[in-house]
């Protein structure tokens, strides 16, 4: 087996940081109200000189201004399991450790490729998604995750490189039992591969079996015990707006990362959403419910955020917004378009999907109809508006724009392409008719579909345009 590790050294405050849009001096912070410390600080912090452990009341006295933030380990569990079901999408193993996230990838492997580009496609993951990362691999989860506390990148793909690996490795950056950990350099251990070459018996007299167990889990001995994790079936996230809004182009930025954020976390279980809600936040507890639905599953980045877009800026905020919050309950199989190997369409042009989509979110759900056909031959009465799960028609040998009532075809007269094709029908309900249809092109080169009373080439009616 291979476990990868995808360390986060700083999940809260990427958190915080992927939702707004400044680059000021920022820290988190927490402890009793006259003794707040810092926990975490982003880069403009620490280069004006504050670092994580520093009293708020001093890092004011040297910085103003900056902001400074609670630091809350409710959203850390929430990001960590955000990105665990991102990771979900390269395999069925993955489990949680402290700011990490483990996952098994010896299978993986033989879908995504050798590990140099299974690890590209993982760091690719969570850089777009603004959060920093260390990754290693190894033959047992907890050594990767020991080897990615070290140093980033640590590959070892072999049970019996294994250990040589875990020698160097300090008793600090172990994460053996605490206790152990901080006695055995007293003793003059200060590494893994001094501490594994001591007699198991003696250790076990003087730190009990937690420290042999831990040992057995890092190198492989024993299974690492670890429970599986598996993705919700909903998607629930929220994006705290840094001050009120009152304007829907302030909105832009927060709801660009929460689309983005599902598609992600969508791709991570392998499905679509067709239905989801972004619910604004007012200060009284008030909020306002913008419904976002879609004729067919999607997970398209791009797509969710044009579509969201466009929904929102229909309505009319009735207060400004604290907060954007995007939930998605209903999550079908989601089956990807399929494509012509030698696909002619240009680079830039939208899938009829994504192009029915962005019209219904601009226009309005009323404003877009799909075609269904009937049983009727009689071409006035051969189409009519489909009901929604009706599903798009393929394409109609008869013209895509059938006017509602036939009206004479003015000009000169046409050429004939193709007829005629006679429709003899609607005796049994008083609309008889009895015609000869004809494929003409106009003298403006527009092509018709017309018709004329039978063994007549004369007094045309126009029955429809071709494309």
């Amino acid at each position: 087996m291979l476990w990868a590790c995808v360390l986060l050294p700083q999940l809260a405050l990427d958190g915080v940081l992927r939702r707004r849009s400044g680059d000021g001096p920022l820290v988190l912070v927490a402890g009793a109200a006259q003794a707040r410390r810092i926990v975490a600080v982003n880069a403009a912090g620490r280069e004006a000189g504050l670092h994580p452990g520093q009293q708020l009341s001093a890092a004011q006295a040297l910085l103003t201004p900056f902001d400074a933030l609670p630091y809350d380990p409710g959203m850390v569990e929430r990001w960590q399991r955000f990105l665990a079901a991102v990771a979900y999408r390269y395999s069925s193993e993955v489990s949680l450790l402290p700011h990490a996230i483990v996952l098994e990838v010896s299978r993986s492997m033989g879908l995504f490729g050798p590990w140099p580009r299974l690890e590209g496609l993982l760091r690719a993951d969570f850089t777009a998604l603004g959060f920093r990362h260390r990754i290693s691999v190894a033959p047992t989860a907890h050594a990767a995750y020991v080897l990615a506390g070290v140093d980033d990148g640590q590959a070892v793909l072999a049970p019996e490189a294994l250990r040589r690996a875990l020698q160097p490795v300090p008793l600090r950056k172990s994460r053996l039992p605490a206790a152990a950990a901080e006695a055995l350099p007293g003793m003059g251990i200060r590494t893994l591969g001094q501490l594994l070459s001591l007699p198991r018996d003696g250790l076990r007299r003087r730190f009990g079996a937690e420290l042999l167990a831990a040992l057995d889990r890092l190198t492989g001995d024993v299974p690492a015990g670890l429970e599986i994790f598996r993705p919700p079936d909903s998607f629930d996230l929220r994006s705290e707006l840094q001050h009120e809004v009152e304007n829907l182009a302030a909105l832009i930025f927060p709801l660009r990362r929460l689309t983005g954020d599902l598609a992600a976390w969508l791709t991570g279980r392998d499905g679509g959403v067709q239905r989801f809600v972004l619910r604004l936040e007012h200060r009284d507890g008030s909020s306002t419910d913008v419904p976002v639905g879609l004729l067919a599953p999607e997970r398209d980045a791009g797509m969710l955020f044009e579509l969201a877009r466009g929904r929102l800026e229909q309505v009319q905020l009735p207060a400004p917004v604290l907060a954007l919050r995007l939930v998605a309950r209903e999550l079908p199989p989601f089956v990807p378009a399929g494509r012509d190997l030698f696909d002619e369409r240009p680079a830039n042009a939208l899938p009829i999907e994504q192009l029915r989509e962005r019209l219904r979110a601009r226009l309005g759900d009323r404003a877009v109809h799909q075609l269904g056909s009937t049983t009727d031959p009689r071409p006035e009465r051969a189409q009519r508006i489909a009901a929604r799960d009706d599903g798009w028609q393929e394409p109609s040998p008869r013209p895509t724009w059938l006017l509602e009532r036939p009206i004479p075809l003015r000009g000169g007269a046409p050429r004939i392409l193709a007829g005629p094709e006679r429709l003899e029908t609607g005796w049994w309900d008083g609309g008889e008719v009895c015609r000869d249809y004809y494929v003409v092109e106009t003298a403006q080169g527009q092509r018709a579909w017309v018709f004329c009373a039978p063994g007549e080439q004369a007094g045309w009616m126009l029955q429809g345009w071709f494309a």
